[in-house]
């Protein structure tokens, strides 16, 4: 589908490269070069990660300045990277299936909507929205497990033991190994997917809403401003329509700013649920007969330390996190699809 605006007011049409789909790409490029470059995004963006973790299961309101001062303070700097091997491993699998569903669903699902006679920015909302369920419930089958074994190596040290949550801090792991075979001594197959149905609820109609999002936020950013940061043609078309070709500096900045919006709006909607879950994948299942908490007990338990507002816990490191990361992710996600094109003659 090819993504570009017209105002009929002004006369005025936008022409930015035709979208790549699965088709045009090579897929053996594609996912080496996506796992070398979203390692390095993960890398970046992981202290970030592990501040929202550890303020989420905190049983008071902490600053994320304060938590991390803290943090680096008693545990050292490498406190900020704390199971980021473990995140690093499971994340190439992870994002391989993500980019694999991402990408066919959205082909198909774009072709079936524009045969079906929506128009040409409904078709691409419902592909991006549909793209992103079938993704995040794709990569959440690899990446529930990696998650609860990698948040419970980053909340070390940071949580401790209590009438409400005795066994959080009891147990130690030297590393993602020795955390994935206690934690399948104490709880079985089961405790690597602790919050997985939940994961569910909070990933998948995030990144339906994230990937929908970018898709009308894009359209509005270039029907708003972007015509400004265009290069005029020296002629109009036979309609008279002065047309604006953006260079691909203009199209990173576009796409970067509707990615920032998007994911600040999804950061704010599911961040409660991203709080019960990161709660029900941290703290110990079975252990001396006592079972981990379920959601409600867990919302209660929110609600009695801090109120309503303690399951916004961590909504500014996750609302940076989400909205820089969407931000670097799709302007390195579309650079990744440009590298693995086929026929470079596309892109022009």
């Amino acid at each position: 589908m090819n993504l570009s605006t017209a105002e009929e007011e002004s006369a005025q049409e936008i022409h930015i490269p035709a979208e790549i789909d699965w088709q045009m790409l090579d897929k053996s490029k594609f996912f080496f070069l996506g796992a070398a470059l979203f390692s390095g995004v993960s890398a970046t963006l992981y202290p970030v990660v592990v501040l929202k973790t550890r303020q989420q299961v905190a049983q008071s309101q902490v600053s994320c300045l304060k938590t991390a001062i803290s943090m680096v303070r008693h545990e050292g700097f490498r406190a900020l990277y704390r199971g980021f091997g473990t995140s690093l491993m499971g994340t190439i699998p992870a994002r391989a299936l993500y980019m694999a569903a991402l990408e066919v669903t959205k082909s198909k699902v774009g072709t079936a909507t524009i045969r079906l006679g929506f128009s040409e920015s409904t078709a691409a909302a419902i592909a991006n929205a549909a793209a992103g369920l079938s993704a995040a419930m794709a990569a959440q089958i690899v990446w529930t497990p990696v998650d609860v074994v990698s948040q419970r190596l980053m909340v070390q040290g940071g949580v401790k033991s209590s009438s409400k949550y005795p066994n959080a801090a009891d147990c130690k792991y030297v590393n993602g190994i020795d955390a994935f075979r206690k934690i399948i001594k104490t709880d079985g197959p089961r405790g690597l997917y602790r919050g997985f149905g939940i994961s569910i609820l909070t990933y998948a109609p995030s990144n339906a809403v994230w990937w929908a999002s970018y898709s009308v936020a894009q359209r509005m950013v270039w029907g708003g401003v972007g015509y400004h940061f265009c290069k005029k043609s020296d002629e109009s078309n036979e309609d008279g329509v002065t047309t604006y070709t953006p260079d691909s500096k203009t199209i990173m900045a576009v796409q970067g700013v509707s990615a920032a919006m998007a994911g600040g709006m999804s950061a704010l909607i599911t961040m409660p649920l991203d709080t019960v879950k990161t709660r029900l994948q941290v703290l110990d299942g079975e252990d001396n007969g006592r079972r981990g908490p379920t959601i409600g007990q867990t919302v209660r338990n929110l609600v009695r330390e801090g109120g309503w507002t303690a399951c916004y816990r961590g909504l500014g490191p996750r609302w940076a996190s989400m909205s820089i990361s969407a931000t670097t992710m799709i302007t390195t996600y579309e650079f990744l699809k440009r590298l693995s094109t086929k026929n470079q003659e596309v892109l022009t």
